[in-house]
């Protein structure tokens, strides 16, 4: 019988083992007491025993699974701080079983594109969902009170009852202030990149006070801009736009400047004036610096929006939510902020990575 070599499969299988041990004598003896470490015990067995093909894969994927379900469901029994030594024998063979199954997902070459690229997506949410089953595992095992970290079950139950005000949030932070700042931002330092492309003498006199723009700080000009254009989205969208504005400028100053001086000479060659030379030649080699400033403005924006809201603003908005909630203790209201935060961040990210695939396809970045 062909037994696999690696640590995570051999660790995995002892301490499942353990678990089946230390499980009999546990104060808790339910159902879910006696059948979570055997099926961990069969999960660690096919891991270390069978060969890394694909139903083994599936079958680790299915087990692994089933055993974290089981083992956030004993939890309920247990009551907080509850945990037995044999239970986070469990937890620790579970999560190296996790980490060996999305490694085995990760050396897998599909025949197809499509497939491939399921593969790809279905990484980093196996990897995301065993770190909220690591953390759910962690806060309610130990106790840990939810004022200083509520559980994600307990963030997830807050979400689905305060949608309105959540998306109302949404709307006055991301829609209204992140949005139109982050286009105001973007657009204008890539014009004011254009012109100091044009005009040599301004790389030596904007550029520096572009500098020094970029490194005041936002916690110093979130009230000034409150004061200018009143509490509303308009002074959270100028801190955008500030926050903004040095990223895409230098980014975009740089790949002005990425094309080649054999291509330059060769445009002049060919008699082409400057405008022909920026649309056909300097702008396509600079698209992949233009699109790193736009996926590094994608989360500054919001970042800049949150914060400007917390020197002023209406009743409404992420910042104001994330300031107001503290106060009353509700973390978890908090936590469900972050959340929507942290996902449309991500989205706003990966819409401009799928444009910047298409734009810049040619990249050898992208070549298969």
């Amino acid at each position: 019988m062909k037994v696999s070599r690696s640590p995570l499969a051999i660790a995995a299988f002892v301490l499942s083992a353990a678990s089946l041990v230390l499980s009999t004598g546990a104060n808790v003896q339910t159902t879910l007491s006696y059948a979570t470490p055997i099926i961990l015990f069969v999960a660690a067995a096919v891991a270390l025993f069978a060969s890394a093909s694909t139903s083994s894969t599936i079958a680790l994927l299915i087990l692994v699974h089933v055993s974290a379900y089981c083992l956030i469901s004993l939890l309920g029994s247990m009551g907080p701080s509850g945990a037995f030594l044999g239970y986070w024998c469990m937890v620790v063979a579970a999560w190296l079983l996790a980490w060996l199954t999305v490694q085995r997902l990760a050396g897998w070459r599909a025949a197809s594109p499509d497939m491939q690229r399921l593969i790809n997506l279905a990484l980093p949410v196996l990897f995301g969902a065993w770190l909220l089953i690591l953390w759910e595992v962690v806060v309610r095992g130990f106790g840990v009170p939810a004022i200083l970290l509520p559980p994600p079950s307990m963030i997830a139950a807050r979400i689905a009852t305060s949608v309105p005000t959540l998306w109302a949030d949404f709307q006055q932070t991301y829609l209204k202030a992140a949005i139109a700042g982050y286009a105001m931002g973007c657009g204008s330092g890539f014009l004011a990149a254009i012109i100091v492309d044009r005009v040599p003498f301004l790389r030596k006199g904007l550029l520096p006070i572009g500098n020094l723009v970029a490194a005041l700080p936002v916690v110093g000009i979130a009230p000034i801009m409150v004061m200018w254009f009143g509490s509303y989205w308009q002074s959270k969208a100028a801190v955008v736009v500030i926050m903004t504005f040095f990223p895409m400028l230098v980014n975009t100053v740089a790949g002005l400047a990425a094309s080649g001086a054999m291509e330059r000479d060769l445009m002049r060659t060919y008699g082409s004036s400057y405008g022909q030379t920026l649309l056909k030649l300097r702008l396509p080699a600079a698209m992949p610096f233009i699109f790193n400033a736009l996926k590094i403005n994608s989360t500054l924006a919001l970042i800049g929006a949150i914060v400007a809201e917390f020197f002023g603003s209406p009743i409404v908005g992420m910042g104001f939510r994330i300031s107001a909630e503290v106060g009353r203790m509700n973390v978890d209201m908090v936590w469900a902020e972050i959340f929507v935060a942290a996902l449309a961040g991500s989205l706003s990210y990966g819409l401009i990575t799928l444009v910047e695939r298409a734009v810049t396809f040619w990249h050898p970045s992208y070549r298969s």
